[in-house]
């Protein structure tokens, strides 16, 4: 699993961005915003989700762990593939589309190409508590654990918001602090990145099974 990206961006246009990472270019679809702040040849990093099908592998980037969280509970409505939910993140921010469904209004959804009143309705429907849910889960972490200050416990805070459990989410984190240098240790891009890849894709299928 692919969780995140930290490269040189070599080239970045319409909803698309190719980024080197040892030596390797991975090809990472973005909102057309997110792709115009880009530069080629400065470093970029991405929160991704890898969509594996019969014929093909295609990776989502984001920008920030609320799009990334928002993007996958779309992904999961019936008749909304991931090519319509970047496109609702295109269109939408997380906070607007938690308002849109709070507010039981899906005609921000009709907005977004390929998305007809049926699908917007559906949307709606799916998303009413889960997505609420989803984005509330960092600050029950912060006020479960009281205020967080350090790297570390930003990244806990990072993973328990993307579904891991906190026990498992701190255990890992330490693992990583332990082995890392200090410059690892200072950054928390770093660190979750390292995390991340200790936990790998058996713990994350195994914490959004338990978070659904």
């Amino acid at each position: 699993m692919i969780s995140s990206l930290r490269g040189t961006v070599l080239s970045a246009s319409g909803g698309t961005a190719v980024i080197e990472v040892g030596g390797v270019g991975f090809a990472v679809t973005l909102t057309p915003d997110h792709v115009l702040s880009l530069r080629v040849g400065d470093e970029a990093f991405v929160f991704t989700s890898l969509i594996v099908r019969e014929d093909a592998l295609q990776l989502f980037g984001f920008a920030d762990l609320d799009q990334l969280q928002v993007f996958e509970l779309l992904n999961g409505v019936s008749g909304v593939g991931p090519k319509s939910a970047i496109g609702v993140l295109s269109v939408l921010s997380p906070d607007q589309v938690a308002d849109a469904v709070a507010a039981d209004d899906d005609a921000p959804f009709r907005k977004v190409s390929g998305i007809g009143p049926k699908t917007a309705k559906l949307i709606v429907v799916s998303l009413t508590g889960k997505l609420a849910a989803a984005r509330r889960a960092p600050a029950r972490a912060v006020k479960a654990t009281g205020a967080r200050s350090s790297v570390p416990d930003s990244v806990i805070v990072a993973l328990v918001g993307l579904g891991w459990p906190e026990k498992i989410a701190a255990e890992a984190v330490s693992d990583v602090v332990a082995e890392t240098d200090e410059s690892a240790r200072d950054s928390v891009q770093a660190l979750l990145r390292l995390s991340l890849a200790r936990l790998g894709p058996a713990g994350a299928g195994a914490a959004s099974g338990a978070a659904r």
